[in-house]
Order: C-alpha cells, then sequence, then structure tokens
C-alpha cells in the first residue's frame, strides 16, 4: 500500500517535469468532449503512434473508449484561457467549454482546434489499465503543424510560455 506521504512526494516531484499541454478531443456516438492534458507523449514514428493517460473518473472517459478516436491539439503560449477552460479551472460547464474559439471538424470527425502548435488526429488502438488511469495507445491518422508560435507548457503546478530557441551557428576550425 502507498502512503499519502508517498504519494504527495510523487505528485511533488512530477510537478517538475515541464510537459507541453494539450486539449484531447473526441466526438462521435458517445459525444463530444475535450479536456486539458500533459499525460501525452510519443511511442513510435512506425507506424506514428501516441500514448495518452486519462483519468477513469474524468467526464471524457466513457466518450474516448466508446468513440474509440481522439486528437491532441498542442497548445501554443497565447491559449492559457483554453487550457484553463478545459481542466476545468473555470465555471463553464463541459458542453460549454468549445465556445469562443476557432475549431473545425478535421478529417476523421474530431474537433481540431485552428490556433493549435500542432494537431494530431487518430484511432485508439490499445488500452491498458494502471491505477486509476487508462493508458489510450493512438495510431495517428492526420497531422496538421504550424510553424511558429511558442509552446505552453505545464511545470511547477503552473503554465508558462516557451519559444523558440533562436538558431545557433557554431563555427569550427582544424588546428
Amino acid at each position: 500500500m502507498v502512503s499519502d506521504q508517498s504519494k504527495q512526494n510523487f505528485r511533488q516531484a512530477l510537478s517538475l517535469l515541464s510537459a507541453a499541454v494539450n486539449i484531447i478531443t473526441t466526438d462521435g456516438p458517445h459525444g463530444r468532449f475535450g479536456l486539458t492534458a500533459s499525460a501525452v507523449c510519443s511511442v513510435t514514428d512506425t507506424p506514428p503512434t501516441l500514448l495518452v493517460c486519462i483519468n477513469r473518473n474524468s467526464s471524457i472517459h466513457e466518450a474516448l473508449l466508446g468513440n474509440r478516436a481522439l486528437c491532441v491539439n498542442i497548445l501554443t503560449g497565447d491559449l492559457e484561457g483554453v487550457a484553463r477552460k478545459f481542466a476545468g479551472m473555470t465555471d463553464l460547464p463541459p458542453a460549454e467549454r468549445f465556445a469562443g474559439q476557432d475549431w473545425r471538424t478535421g478529417s476523421s470527425g474530431l474537433p481540431v482546434l485552428n490556433d493549435a502548435l500542432a494537431s494530431l488526429e487518430g484511432n485508439i488502438v490499445d488500452i491498458k489499465e494502471v491505477g486509476s488511469h487508462s493508458v489510450l495507445f493512438v495510431e495517428i491518422n492526420q497531422i496538421q503543424v504550424r510553424e511558429e508560435g511558442e509552446s505552453l507548457i505545464y511545470f511547477g503546478r503552473n503554465f508558462h510560455r516557451l519559444g523558440r530557441a533562436a538558431a545557433v551557428n557554431v563555427q569550427t576550425s582544424a588546428s
């Protein structure tokens, strides 16, 4: 059994693990939902596959399992307000969180945020249950990438903007 102190130490340590902020969306017969998440990670590029960790108690969980498809919208630095909305940090009910942003329907029928730094649409191909979460393996079938913009990251329990590093020209000479 894991002690409360162990859980707190684990959470504190992971609050120091910088992560991109994403809006995970789904739509289909089991409903349209969105959720802010940072637990997204690449698995492989052949075929392009991500893993997405979702708490089984979240409002989006059953819709994701039923729809078997999702879009990972990687947020730009200026979309902190959207991240807060979809994280439930406002009084908006889930059905109203899509209002006020520029969304389109992607090729897979999923909500795609036009202002996202990148959007990856895919199908859930495998699910593993670990503790309180489902680990979804998502095979990506559609990718859209913007070439400019800052990234929104989560670090130390706060949102931060992260700009692209300027290209550094390093010259070496043989002596």
